[in-house]
């Protein structure tokens, strides 16, 4: 069930991604976050430890009951009817994944680029990135699209297909769970440093193997679209190290130096300055082209990471 589940997804969301009006589980997950921080904000004491606490409390409880309603959701579903159960998994596995969307967000960036209309490129790529966005240069709005589309390429399809692989639909929402909390909890500053840490290790650790998959098969993809293989091998040797995750820059630095353009950098956020390292070198200028280019090696890196995915699927099934 899992193979063919994996496979309807990933062309569920390939042909429609994540339409507005349909309920998505990542909205779910947030809503059950903000209460449990409401809650036991409240309800525990307001020092390291107790904030310490509360975030662990929340990385357990979301992880877990999310397999579990899922879980139980899928057995059910089979239970009933072998075609509702895969049904079910099949449409979880195209709502875990983000490919679609993402091509979706960032090409609405480099449409308003193209327009020469850079409040309305600015507005857009807010959408897509944490960093404050309302100074950005028109370079600056280029590299956080593209940075988004290499960080995600991992985060939002790579490792989603990887725990689906294993786990089906269920280990695969249970990432996306993960993934939000560090998403919502998981900033170095005061509000989270200690509620957010738990959720951040946790998704440091979630991360750890599909981040260096992703980053690699994102270099093949590079050969396969006419970027540079090369460079992108040779700027991720040097700079998969370069950010305080050590996760986020496998596949920016592989996109950096499949492009010849220069990534990362300061930034600010919630109005905080971050002097955060570069990553690649600046051969050339980074221009609005370079979303299409980081786009069609993220979906090149999504079609071979599902053809070997399935492959050793396949093997393990004869």
């Amino acid at each position: 069930m899992i193979f063919w589940a994996v496979l309807g997804g990933f062309v569920l969301d390939a042909l429609f991604g994540d339409p507005a009006w349909l309920p998505h589980p990542v909205v779910v997950m947030g809503r059950c976050i903000a209460a449990l921080e409401k809650r036991l904000r409240a309800a525990l004491p307001k020092t390291p430890r107790g904030e310490l606490l509360g975030g662990a409390i929340v990385a357990a409880v979301l992880p877990l009951g999310t397999l579990a309603v899922t879980g139980t959701a899928c057995w059910l579903a089979a239970k009933l009817h072998s075609v509702l159960g895969l049904v079910l998994q099949m449409f979880w596995c195209g709502q875990a994944l983000a490919a679609r969307g993402l091509v979706q967000e960032s090409m609405n960036v480099y449409k308003e680029l193209q327009n020469g209309d850079l409040p309305a490129a600015r507005k857009a790529v807010s959408r897509i990135v944490g960093r404050d966005t309302q100074n950005l240069t028109a370079e600056g709005v280029t590299k956080a699209a593209v940075e988004t589309v290499a960080e995600n390429a991992s985060d939002g399809v790579i490792a989603p297909l990887l725990y689906m692989l294993v786990g089906g639909a269920p280990l695969a929402l249970t990432y996306k769970a993960i993934n939000t909390m560090d998403s919502m909890l998981g900033y170095k500053n005061e509000r989270y440093l200690y509620f957010g840490r738990c959720a951040a290790k946790l998704d440091d650790a979630a991360n750890w193997l599909p981040s260096r998959l992703a980053g690699l098969l994102w270099v093949a993809a590079a050969a396969l679209t006419g970027n540079s293989a090369r460079g992108a091998w040779r700027i991720w040797r040097r700079d998969r190290r370069s950010h305080a995750s050590p996760n986020s820059a496998q596949t920016e630095s592989a996109c950096a130096g499949a492009l010849g353009v220069q990534l990362a950098g300061p930034a600010c956020y919630f109005g905080e300055y971050y002097d955060k390292p570069t990553i690649g070198d600046p051969l050339r200028p980074i221009a609005p082209q370079d979303i299409v280019r980081a786009n069609r090696m993220m979906y090149a890196e999504s079609l071979l990471a599902l053809a070997l995915g399935l492959a050793v699927r396949l093997i393990c099934m004869l």
